[in-house]
């Protein structure tokens, strides 16, 4: 984007791996037998009913003695075994486990016994509410999409390649309509449009012949090398736009032409705008209710790619948090955010902080005049402090910072400079502590911008503004590349929250808002990583497309592994099955670590590394026979 920009650079664009669904596996798909037999079976509450039914009233206490007679004598129960898949799999904290089950798993060392205890605990309508949201737990992590693998330049997709590309795009979900399997087979195969029609259902005739043409699009992917060739040699290649097929339509379609973004000063679409402020809300909500009080700051990461694919959805959700609207003028361009009033807002202004990333920053600056100029407006205008928080914290600031630090709100790196530093920090596990970690995000974003600063270091101003942040808001862009995915959502989302938890003396939740899902409901960090995990980096689907990429894919196994270590040191994230189904499925299955290391022996080496600093750092409290395994394979 900077060479583009700079000096009209060509960026050529390349298609995604292809998408798969995550499925279930080991724990997970024995949960879901388990909770299939927990139907076929009928309660003993049932049992016990029915049979005093036909032997007399009198007979019931006896009845349910002997109820409590055999399933004390009988194996675990499906109840119990179902309590005992739920904690081996680490999904006690995401269906989560009433008070009375969770006190009986941690007094009883035995499993089976505290499983049992557990299920008792929860017996009845209590136990069937928790199997329903347990089911659909395991629904969502079974639908979740990812990248399968790795895209090869220049090739074309196999006929399984595409149907993983057409299921993911005409799912039912989305506004399209899913296709039916004959119509599936025969345009993966290759039939016409004329001939695909003739095999789809009546009213499918829209979203066959779209499905053609997406087929036909893909099947260009030849066009990438040979573009990228042809601008090597400075040659003329035709422009397109950017963006991702799923969200955007076959419009990006075919691959391998000079992206594109979009117009700065038309920011954020109308699109866009609904989504962000159907988001701030929904954050703005969901801490009102943790709390019983309105948050006086969230932090927004402002990134110059997700500005673009999404056309503005960060920028929405600080202007729906600072209770402010665009103001278009007759071409279309935004020209001011006008502030609503309070009356109409219905809640207190929230005090946004932007974190811009060194892409937005320079690509949109008129977007960071707009932005300045609308917090200013809010930092100053007449209102109670109690009902703006903007004007709050700018008349707490004004002593100390004077005007122009007291109304600062938009932060990033020195002009000139990019990224936080962190991720290089984790990657060479140059820290001690993980309080560094904050402090390095922020001795590197203390800078503002705005209309008459371009880089003013204002350190002053970002720790105040850190105190009282209730959380951060991360939208996410990419199906392919999510939070575990690449170093810059932990050593920036996940550093901006520890120097907050590290000012506050708490634990501080970024809330995640996936942009590519029709539903905006904002997820809590630690229960989107735990989802991430499952649907990803343990997942053996995911695991054996990756690693069948030979080296690349390795490294980007390594590179997971790295970025699971700045989670821990980031955000404190730490969960023990996590390691222990990594460290088996990764380092102790034998033709798994076989293909590793043949492919890419650093990128092995880095793995079983990064276990053994997980146990050394206190993220992880692997068993003394693994702790030994490890560091024989790493000597």
């Amino acid at each position: 984007i900077l060479a583009k920009r700079r000096g009209y650079g060509s960026l050529i664009s390349h298609n995604v791996p292809p998408y798969a669904r995550a499925g279930l596996y080991r724990e997970l798909q024995t949960l879901r037998g388990l909770l299939a037999e927990l139907d076929d079976c009928p309660s003993k509450e049932g049992d016990v009913a029915a049979a005093a039914a036909a032997a007399g009233a009198v007979e019931v206490a006896a009845l349910a003695s002997a109820s409590r007679a055999v399933e004390e004598t009988s194996a675990v129960s499906v109840e119990g075994a179902i309590l005992q898949a739920v904690m081996a799999a680490g999904l006690e904290k995401d269906v989560v486990l009433s008070e009375a089950a969770l006190s009986a798993f941690q007094s009883c060392k035995d499993d089976e016994a505290a499983a049992e205890a557990a299920a008792r605990a929860m017996a009845g309508t209590e136990f069937k509410e928790y199997a329903a949201k347990l089911r659909s737990y395991l629904a969502q992590l079974e639908a979740t999409l990812f990248s399968s693998g790795l895209h090869t330049l220049g090739t074309a997709p196999s006929n399984e390649e595409l149907r993983a590309y057409l299921s993911a795009y005409f799912d039912g979900s989305t506004g399209r309509e899913a296709l039916s399997e004959e119509a599936m087979d025969a345009i993966c195969h290759g039939a016409s449009c004329e001939n695909a029609v003739r095999s789809c259902r009546q009213g499918e005739v829209d979203a066959v012949t779209e499905a053609v043409r997406i087929r036909d699009l893909l099947n260009c992917n030849t066009q990438e090398l040979e573009n990228m060739l042809k601008a090597l040699d400075g040659e003329y290649i035709l422009p397109a736009p950017g963006g991702d097929l799923l969200r955007d339509g076959a419009g990006v379609l075919p691959t391998g032409r000079n992206i594109h973004a979009l117009d700065p000063y038309r920011i954020p679409s109308k699109a866009a705008m609904a989504r962000g402020l159907v988001a701030a809300e929904a954050s703005v909500q969901q801490l009102l209710d943790d709390t019983g009080e309105y948050p006086e700051t969230i932090a927004v990461n402002l990134w110059g790619l997700e500005a673009i694919k999404t056309r503005g959805e960060s920028v929405a959700v600080v202007l729906g948090l600072v209770g402010a609207r665009p103001v278009q003028e007759a071409t279309g361009r935004v020209v001011r955010y006008e502030l609503l009033p309070l009356e109409e807002l219905g809640r207190p202004r929230i005090d946004a902080l932007c974190s811009l990333s060194g892409i937005f920053r320079d690509s949109f600056a008129n977007v960071v005049e707009l932005l300045d100029d609308v917090l200013r407006r809010a930092a100053t205008a007449d209102e109670p402090p109690e009902r703006n928080f903007v004007r709050k914290h700018f008349l707490e600031l004004e002593e100390s910072e004077g005007l122009d630090g007291a109304a600062s709100r938009i932060f990033s790196n020195a002009a000139g400079e990019f990224g936080s530093l962190v991720n290089e920090r984790v990657s060479a596990g140059s820290w001690d502590e993980a309080e560094e970690l904050g402090e390095t995000w922020a001795s590197r974003n203390a800078f503002a911008f705005g209309r008459g600063q371009q880089g003013v270091q204002r350190r002053g101003v970002l720790d105040s503004l850190l105190k009282t942040s209730g959380s951060l808001v991360q939208l996410t862009d990419s199906v392919e590349y999510g939070l575990t995915d690449i170093q810059e959502y932990y050593a920036n989302s996940g550093a901006m929250i520890r120097k907050m938890g590290d000012l506050q003396g708490r634990k501080v939740d970024a809330l995640i808002v996936e942009t590519t899902q029709n539903e905006i409901r904002p997820k809590k960090l630690d229960a989107a990583l735990r989802l991430e995990y499952r649907t990803k980096l343990l997942n053996p689907k995911w695991a054996e497309s990756m690693v069948a990429q030979g080296s690349g894919g390795a490294f980007e196994v390594s590179q997971r592994m790295t970025a699971l270590i700045g989670w821990g040191g980031t955000a404190k994230f730490s969960e023990n099955w996590v390691y222990d189904q990594g460290v088996e499925q990764y380092v102790f299955d034998e033709k798994m670590a076989e293909k590793l290391k043949e492919s890419n022996p650093e990128a092995f080496r880095n793995i079983v590394k990064r276990f053994i600093e997980a146990d050394a750092r206190g993220f992880w409290e692997p068993s003394p026979e693994v702790r030994a395994r490890l560091e024989q394979m790493f000597e």
